[in-house]
C-alpha cells in the first residue's frame, strides 16, 4: 500500500511540475508583453489628456449647450462599449468588466446594446443573447487607430441619429504592474466637463467659426476615436499584468503543492523502510 501510495505521490508531483513550467512561461510571455504595452499607455496618456482639454475647451467656449452632443440624455437607450481580453487566465480580468457593465445598465434601468471588443466580451455577450452594435472587433490586439476611428465615426453617427441617447466606455485603467482598476467613461451626450473657472480660463480664448452643432459633427468622432484608443492600450496593458500577476500566484501555488506532496513522498517512503526493516527484524528473530 505504501508502496502503491508514493507512485501515485511521485505521479502528481510530476503532473505539478509540468503544469509550472507552463505557467512560469506563461509568465514570461506575459512580462515580456506587460512592458512593451506599458511604453505605448504612457505614449497614449498624454494624447488622452490632450483630447479631453481639447473638448472640454470647444464644449465651454462655445454655444454648445442646444446641440445633439451636449443635451442631458433622457437614457431610453445606452450603448456599452466593453472592452476586454482575447484570452483567459488573468484572473478577474474579464469577468470585472462584465459585472461593471451589467451593475452600470442595472441601474440604468433602460434598453442596452453592447459593443463588446475582445474575443472573451464576445463570446461572453453572444451567450448570454445580449443586443450586440457589431462583433467586427473581436480581438482587442488588433484595434489600431484607424480601426478605433472607424469605429468611433459609426457610433458617432447612429447617436446624432438618435439610435443610442447614451454611450458609455467600460475597460480596466492601468496602475501599475500588479494594480488594475476597472472603470467607465461617459462620452455622448458631454455633459461631464461643466463649467471651466473663470480664474483658470486662458486670457486669449479661442475663436470659432461657424455653428457649434457644425464644428462639434467635425470633432466628436475624433475625440471619440482617439478616447477609445487611449483605453484599449490601457487595456491590453492592464490584461498583461492581470496575467502575469495570476500567472505567478499559480507558480507558488503550485510551489507550495510540490513541497507538501515531498513531505507525504518521504513519509510514505520512511513507512516503507520501515515497514522493510520490522519485516527482516521478525525473520531473524524467528530463526
Amino acid at each position: 500500500m505504501a508502496g502503491a501510495s508514493m507512485i501515485d505521490i511521485k505521479s502528481r508531483i510530476k503532473s505539478v511540475q509540468s503544469t509550472m513550467q507552463i505557467t512560469k512561461a506563461m509568465e514570461l510571455v506575459a512580462t515580456s508583453k506587460l512592458r512593451r504595452a506599458k511604453e505605448k499607455v504612457e505614449r497614449t496618456r498624454p494624447f488622452y489628456e490632450a483630447l479631453r482639454d481639447a473638448i472640454s475647451t470647444v464644449v465651454c467656449a462655445s454655444n454648445a449647450d442646444s446641440t445633439v452632443w451636449t443635451k442631458p440624455s433622457e437614457e431610453k437607450k445606452t450603448l456599452y462599449i466593453a472592452i476586454a481580453g482575447d484570452r483567459g487566465l488573468a484572473g478577474g480580468y474579464n469577468s470585472n468588466i462584465f459585472k461593471l457593465t451589467e451593475k452600470l445598465a442595472a441601474e440604468s434601468g433602460g434598453e442596452y446594446a453592447v459593443l463588446p471588443i475582445g474575443k472573451k466580451a464576445v463570446e461572453y455577450y453572444k451567450h448570454r443573447e445580449s443586443e450586440i452594435y457589431t462583433d467586427e472587433i473581436s480581438l482587442t490586439s488588433d484595434i489600431g487607430v484607424g480601426d478605433s476611428l472607424a469605429l468611433a465615426e459609426k457610433i458617432a453617427n447612429d447617436f446624432n441619429g438618435a439610435r443610442f441617447d447614451k454611450v458609455v466606455l467600460v475597460y480596466t485603467k492601468f496602475v501599475s504592474m500588479i494594480s488594475q482598476t476597472p472603470v467607465y467613461e461617459e462620452l455622448l451626450p458631454l455633459t461631464d466637463f461643466g463649467e471651466r473657472d473663470a480664474s483658470s480660463a486662458s486670457a486669449n480664448e479661442p475663436l470659432y467659426e461657424g455653428e457649434a452643432e457644425e464644428m462639434l459633427l467635425k470633432i466628436v468622432p475624433a475625440y471619440i476615436g482617439g478616447i477609445l484608443y487611449s483605453a484599449v492600450c490601457e487595456a491590453l496593458a492592464s490584461e498583461s499584468g492581470a496575467r502575469r500577476s495570476s500567472m505567478n500566484a499559480a507558480n507558488k501555488n503550485a510551489s507550495e503543492i510540490i513541497d507538501t506532496l515531498m513531505l507525504k513522498y518521504n513519509r510514505a517512503r520512511q513507512a516503507v523502510i520501515t515497514q522493510e526493516i520490522t519485516e527482516i527484524v521478525s525473520g531473524a528473530e524467528a530463526l
